[in-house]
């Protein structure tokens, strides 16, 4: 019997580490193993404190392990933070057979002729992805191996990071026993799980808008056009409730995940939540009315220098397909109507796509870069 295939994605957030094992059986896809633990030692997805953040790997790994029942020794890791950067750059070659036929020989060195810039030597590229081909003039090539030319040009988007940055998230995971596979842009991955191929071909903004991140990654004619990192998240709208409704951040968290939301009926509204005190004083109640005011106004911060950054982008007239929101802070009642009325888009929650298995568990915006990290 021939041994299956194990993909293992590890989505190392600033509020939650997931870890989940897939099996790959006859090109199906079926999810085995599911875990996920508070993220200790990051900030805004960068490592800050690295045995903090091994901890969190490897007690995240061994929960999905004890679900699968398997032992792992790779994976593929999400990479964010403000110091990810992105340009597209543009390349010409001559093509190397006599005839005039583009070779995948030729495809590898024009690519490498665009990755040819010039780069600071603190910093490194992370993906270097073909957006389109030119032969001779001809545009809007995608696979133009086979064809006749003897000029060949290429757009490439180019992704960099913070080398001290990349190299902590290798140190971390090896030292929690994993081999990096590859590392893999947040919202590059999570657009493998929560986007149709006619969003991206139309044109479509991903936003993934984790804890201390809000990843932004723009689609048009099937490929990558713009990605940016802004360092703005839902640990955000936490501290707010934590000052807001004077309770320590713990608390706050969980009131945020159990209760918060930016719409509420005239009912809702009057509800009461308990409050946990501080340093031994008295419980208290406020209306979930309260937490509304103090979320909105962050929620809607967060999306209108979202929204500039799209605009700054050069690509917002062609998101015919609108805009779709994941990660955590996608859970939020009432995010879906506040960013159409921001954005003057049509937008929707993004959830990961259907695979076999656990689909239960992962049916759900926060683990949208982890099931991505599998498709990838």
């Amino acid at each position: 019997m021939a041994r299956k295939e194990r993909i293992v994605g590890v989505d190392m957030g600033t509020t939650k580490i997931a870890a989940i094992i897939a099996e790959v059986d006859d090109d199906d896809l079926k999810i085995v193993g599911v875990g996920s633990t508070p993220s200790n030692g990051l900030k805004r997805g960068v490592i800050v404190n690295l045995e903090k953040a091994i901890e969190s790997i490897v007690k995240s790994v061994e929960e999905a392990s004890r679900m699968a029942g398997v032992k792992v020794d790779s994976c593929y890791a999400g990479i964010s933070g403000s110091h990810i950067e992105s340009i597209n750059a543009h390349a010409m070659i001559a093509t190397a057979r006599s005839g005039g036929v583009v070779t995948k020989r030729d495809i590898e060195r024009v690519i490498e002729q665009a990755k040819a810039i010039a780069l600071p030597l603190d910093r490194e590229i992370i993906h270097s992805i073909p957006i389109e081909y030119v032969v001779d003039n001809e545009k809007g090539i995608k696979d133009p191996v086979g064809m006749s030319g003897v000029k060949l040009e290429a757009e490439v988007h180019i992704v960099t990071a913070a080398i001290t940055s990349a190299q902590n998230i290798y140190t971390a995971l090896e030292r929690a026993g994993l081999r990096v596979k590859d590392l893999v842009l947040q919202p590059l991955a999570s657009s493998y799980a929560v986007l149709q191929p006619d969003e991206i071909d139309l044109g479509v903004c991903l936003l993934d808008i984790g804890g201390g991140t809000t990843d932004l990654a723009i689609f048009y004619d099937g490929a990558i056009r713009y990605s940016e990192v802004i360092p703005l998240g839902g640990e955000y709208i936490t501290n707010d409730i934590a000052i807001g409704i004077r309770t320590p951040y713990k608390q706050a968290e969980d009131i945020k995940r159990k209760n918060a939301s930016i719409s509420l009926s005239a009912e809702e509204a009057k509800e009461e939540i308990k409050v946990p005190g501080i340093g031994g004083r008295e419980d208290r109640n406020i209306t979930r009315e309260l937490l509304a005011s103090i979320v909105a106004p962050r929620v809607e911060e967060i999306l209108m220098i979202t929204n500039k950054a799209i605009k700054r982008s050069g690509f917002y007239d062609i998101l015919a397909a609108g805009v779709v929101v994941t990660g955590g802070t996608a859970r939020l009642r009432g995010l879906e109507a506040l960013a159409e009325d921001i954005f003057h888009l049509p937008v929707k929650i993004g959830i990961p796509r259907k695979i076999g298995g656990l689909t239960d568990i992962v049916q759900d915006p926060i683990y949208a870069t982890g099931v991505g990290l599998i498709l990838y």
